[in-house]
C-alpha cells in the first residue's frame, strides 16, 4: 500500500515551532559569531534567554513540547489533516549545532480519512534531524568569504517509522552550510545537500542517490511587548530537484518546492504558532496527475497551501 510522508521540513524546518534568541556567547576563535547561537534560527527569545537563571533545565539545549494542528499537507498526492504531538530540540555548543523534532502522528485520534498515525495502523513516530558542524571551529580560524561568515558540514536525517516497509521512508541529506552577513537584524543561513533515499513508500527511487536540496532559512524579529512576549517572523524554503523519478512514472517530478512561513508569539514558557505553507509538486508529486492506489481514481492535489496551529511549552 502507498503510503506518503507528512511533516518533512525541514528545520524541519521544520523550523514549524523554533524560537528566535539574541543570547550571545564568547566568539569563535577569531570570529564574531557566537559560539551558542544558533544560525539556523533556533534559538530562544531574548525573554527566554539563560540570563533568568533556572527559566530552562540547559543553559544550552533547548526543548519544547508542542501540540499542533495541521490542514491541507500536501507531501503527498492526498493532502493530510492531523492532530499531533511534537518534542523539537536545538541549540549549539562548541562546533555542534542541533535541531530536530519527534512527532507523534495522530496522536488525539483526530485527522482526515487520508491520516494513519499511531493508534490506527499508521506510522507511531515521524522524526527529522538537521545538526551541523562548524569548519571553522575545528579549522581554528576564520573561513569568511564576503558575506559568508562561517561554514559548515550540514546533514538532514528524516525518518518515518510507518507500520511496514511499504509505509516507511528514511532519507539522508548531506553537504554544505553557510551563514550568510545580512547587515540587518534578518537571520539568513543556506545549505545545499546530495540526497541517499533508503525506503521511500515503496517508490522507485530507494537505495540510491537521487537529486539535491536547496535550502534557505530566515528569520525577523518583528517586536516586543510589554506583556513579556516577543513576535517573530521564521520562514525557510526547500528546493529538491534532480530526482530520476518522474523517469518511470509520469505521475511523479524531478523537482519540488516548499516554502514555510511561521509567526511566533512566545512568552518564557508558552508558545503559539501560526504556519501557511505554500507546496509546489509536493513529495515529488505531479499535481493533477491521476493515480489509483487500490481505492479508485482521483487526482493527486500537491499544490497550493497548507496550514498549521500550534501551542507549546519551553523547558
Amino acid at each position: 500500500m502507498h503510503h506518503t510522508s507528512r511533516h518533512p521540513a525541514s528545520l524541519g524546518v521544520s523550523l514549524l515551532l523554533a524560537a528566535v534568541t539574541g543570547v550571545l556567547s564568547p566568539p569563535i576563535l577569531a570570529q564574531e559569531k557566537p559560539v551558542d547561537d544558533s544560525a539556523q534560527g533556533e534559538t530562544l527569545s531574548p525573554e527566554a534567554s539563560p540570563a533568568k537563571k533556572g527559566a530552562y533545565l540547559s543553559d544550552w539545549f533547548n526543548q519544547d513540547l508542542t501540540l499542533i494542528g495541521s490542514k491541507d499537507i500536501s507531501f503527498g498526492p492526498k493532502p493530510q489533516d492531523d492532530v499531533y504531538l511534537e518534542y523539537e530540540y536545538f541549540g549549539r555548543k562548541g562546533p555542534f549545532e542541533l535541531y530536530g523534532y519527534i512527532d507523534v502522528p495522530k496522536i488525539l485520534t483526530i485527522g482526515n480519512s487520508n491520516d494513519k498515525g499511531v493508534w490506527d495502523h499508521g506510522s507511531p513516530v515521524f522524526m527529522e534531524h538537521e545538526p551541523r558542524i562548524s569548519i571553522d571551529y575545528l579549522a581554528g580560524r576564520s573561513l569568511a568569504i564576503g558575506p559568508f561568515k562561517e561554514w559548515y558540514v550540514a546533514f538532514d536525517w528524516i525518518y518515518d517509522h510507518g507500520s511496514n516497509k511499504e509505509n516507511r521512508a528514511n532519507t539522508l541529506y548531506s553537504g554544505l552550510g553557510t551563514d550568510i552577513d545580512t547587515h540587518s537584524r534578518v537571520n539568513l543561513s543556506a545549505n545545499f545537500y546530495g540526497r541517499y533515499q533508503w525506503e521511500n513508500y515503496g517508490a522507485s527511487n530507494e537505495y540510491s542517490w537521487d537529486g539535491y536540496r536547496a535550502q534557505m532559512k530566515y528569520i525577523v524579529p518583528i517586536g516586543k511587548f510589554d506583556n513579556g512576549a516577543s513576535l517573530t517572523y521564521i520562514g525557510f524554503t526547500n528546493y529538491d530537484f534532480g530526482s530520476d523519478l518522474h523517469k518511470d512514472n509520469p505521475a511523479r517530478t524531478a523537482n519540488s518546492v516548499v516554502a514555510t512561513n511561521v509567526l511566533l508569539y512566545s512568552f518564557t514558557h508558552l508558545r503559539f504558532t501560526l504556519v501557511g505553507r505554500y507546496f509546489h509538486n509536493g513529495g515529488n508529486w505531479e499535481d493533477g496527475s491521476e493515480l489509483n492506489f487500490g481505492e479508485g481514481n482521483f487526482r493527486a492535489r500537491s499544490d497550493g497551501w497548507g496550514y498549521y496551529a500550534g501551542v507549546g511549552y519551553q523547558f
